[in-house]
C-alpha cells in the first residue's frame, strides 16, 4: 500500500501559498458547515506533488478520518481508464478507430434512430451510418442515460429498467444487449451527448482481448502503472480505507446514502464507473496522461496516441455546448471540446472558469474530479464521496487553483520589472 506524498515546495513548484492556503480554506468551510463530509486535493508540477491537503472524516459517523491512502469511489473517472484500454487494443492492431462495433457485438448491427411515438408506437428509422469505435469514445453514438429527462429515448431507458444504466441484476453483456435494443437518439456522428457508452466500449473490450474486463484492466493497465489499490472491488484489508457515499438533504445538510458495490467482485462491470481508487494511484494515471503514455518504464501507449486522445476530436473542432444534445447546451460547455473519454479546453476565453489551453480531464458523481494542464505541467486531483444536488465544487476548485498559478506568477514578474504581460490562464 503507497500513500501520495508532498515531494515539493509549493514556491519552488512556482505556486503562491497564499493562494493554496485560500483553496483549503475554502473546501475546508463546506466541511466544517456540514456540506462536505472530508476531501483531499493534490496539485503536482512537472511530476511532484507540491501541495497535497486532507481535512475532514471519510465516515463522519464512525469519527473516521481522511487520510492520504482512503479509498474514493471514482465512478466517471473511471472512462479515461477504459480509454486508454481501448486505444491500447487499437494499438495491437485488434481494434479501429473506424471499426463499425457491430463487427465486434453484432446485437448492433442495423441501429436505428427514434423518430416519435412512444411505448409500443415508437416510430424508428434506419441510422444514416452503423455506431463506429470512436462514436463511444467520444459519446457521439446516439446512446443517452436513463436519468436524463430531455429526449424520448431517455424514457425508454427507464422503462428497459435502466435507470442505474444495468437492468437489475444483469452482467455487462447481458446490459449492453439491452441498449442495443433501444433505438438511438440521433444518427451516429452527428452531436454530442454523454452517456452509457462507456459501458458498451468495457464489453468491446472483453470480446476483442477475450478477458474479463477486471482482469484486462488489472493485467494491463493498472498493475503496469502501480495502481494496486484500484479496481472494481476492495480485500477485506482494504474495506475499512474506503469513504463513506453521502448526498445532499433538503435542509443543507449530507447524509449517508448507498454507494458502489464494493465488497466482493461485482456482477455487473462497469467502464463507466466502476473502479474504486486512492490518490496515489490516480496521481499515477495523472502522470502517464502527462507523459505522453509511459511511467516510470513503462509505456502503454505511444505519444501520438495519447496525444490523439486529449485533443479535441469533434467534427471540426466543434464545442460541447454547440454540438451537444439539447441537455447539454449549458453556458458551462462553452469553450470545451472533447477526446476519447476527456473534455479538452479549446478556447479558454469562452470558458466559464479560468482555463489554459489544451487542459483536459474529467469529473466524477461523488465530486471527485481530475486535470492536466500541459501549459503548466499541472496534474490536480480532488477527491471527496458527496453526490450533490446543489453545491458545485469544480468551478470554484479551477478558479482557485489557476490563482496559485497565476499569483505567483505575477509576483515574480512585478519583481523583475517586467509586469504581467504575456499570462497565459
Amino acid at each position: 500500500m503507497a500513500q501520495l506524498r508532498q515531494e515539493a515546495d509549493p514556491e519552488e513548484a512556482g505556486l503562491d501559498p497564499r493562494a493554496l492556503d485560500r483553496l483549503d480554506r475554502h473546501f475546508a468551510r463546506y466541511v466544517d458547515e456540514g456540506r462536505l463530509p472530508g476531501f483531499l486535493v493534490s496539485v503536482a508540477r512537472g511530476g511532484r506533488v507540491a501541495h497535497l491537503t486532507v481535512h475532514g472524516h471519510r465516515d463522519r459517523a464512525a469519527g473516521l478520518p481522511v487520510e492520504p491512502d482512503t479509498l474514493w469511489r471514482i465512478y466517471s473517472m473511471t472512462k479515461p481508464v477504459t480509454a486508454v484500454a481501448v486505444l491500447m487494443l487499437v494499438e495491437e492492431g485488434l481494434l479501429s478507430l473506424d471499426d463499425p462495433i457491430d463487427r465486434h457485438l453484432p446485437e448492433f448491427a442495423n441501429p436505428r434512430v427514434y423518430e416519435g411515438g412512444s411505448g409500443a408506437d415508437v416510430r424508428t428509422r434506419p441510422a444514416s451510418g452503423p455506431i463506429l469505435v470512436r462514436h463511444l469514445l467520444t459519446h457521439t453514438a446516439g446512446l443517452t442515460f436513463a436519468f436524463y429527462h430531455s429526449h424520448p429515448v431517455d424514457a425508454l431507458y427507464r422503462e428497459a429498467g435502466l435507470e442505474s444504466s444495468v437492468p437489475p441484476g444483469a452482467d455487462l453483456e447481458e446490459t449492453v444487449a439491452v441498449y442495443a435494443r433501444l433505438p438511438l437518439q440521433f444518427d451516429p456522428g452527428t452531436q454530442w451527448n454523454y452517456s452509457v457508452a462507456s459501458n458498451v466500449l468495457g464489453r468491446l473490450i472483453e470480446v476483442v482481448s477475450g478477458r474479463p474486463l477486471d482482469a484486462f484492466f488489472a493485467e494491463r493497465v493498472l498493475v503496469p502503472l502501480g495502481m494496486t489499490d484500484t479496481g472494481f472491488h476492495l480485500t477485506p484489508e482494504q474495506l475499512p480505507r474506503l469513504a463513506e457515499l453521502y448526498g445532499e438533504t433538503g435542509s443543507g445538510g449530507i447524509e449517508p446514502i448507498p454507494g458502489l458495490p464494493l465488497r466482493g467482485r461485482p456482477r455487473f462491470l462497469s467502464a463507466s464507473g466502476g473502479l474504486a481508487s486512492t490518490a496515489h494511484d490516480y496521481h499515477r494515471f495523472m502522470e502517464f496522461l502527462r507523459r505522453g503514455g509511459e511511467l516510470d518504464g513503462v509505456r502503454l501507449l505511444r505519444p501520438e496516441t495519447l496525444a490523439r486522445m486529449t485533443r479535441n476530436q469533434l467534427p471540426g473542432d466543434a464545442v460541447l455546448r454547440a454540438f451537444g444534445a439539447p441537455a447539454h447546451r449549458e453556458r458551462a460547455n462553452d469553450g470545451l471540446g472533447f477526446g476519447f473519454n476527456v473534455s479538452v479546453v479549446t478556447d479558454p476565453a469562452r470558458t466559464l472558469v479560468p482555463s489554459s489551453p489544451g487542459t483536459y480531464g474529467w469529473t466524477g458523481v461523488a465530486t471527485t474530479a481530475f486535470w492536466v494542464a500541459p501549459a503548466h505541467d499541472l496534474t490536480v486531483q480532488f477527491m471527496t464521496q458527496l453526490r450533490p444536488k446543489t453545491l458545485k465544487v469544480f468551478p470554484e476548485l479551477r478558479r482557485l487553483v489557476h490563482e496559485a498559478v497565476t499569483e505567483r506568477e505575477f509576483r515574480k514578474r512585478r519583481e523583475s520589472g517586467r509586469g504581467a504581460a504575456g499570462l497565459v490562464g
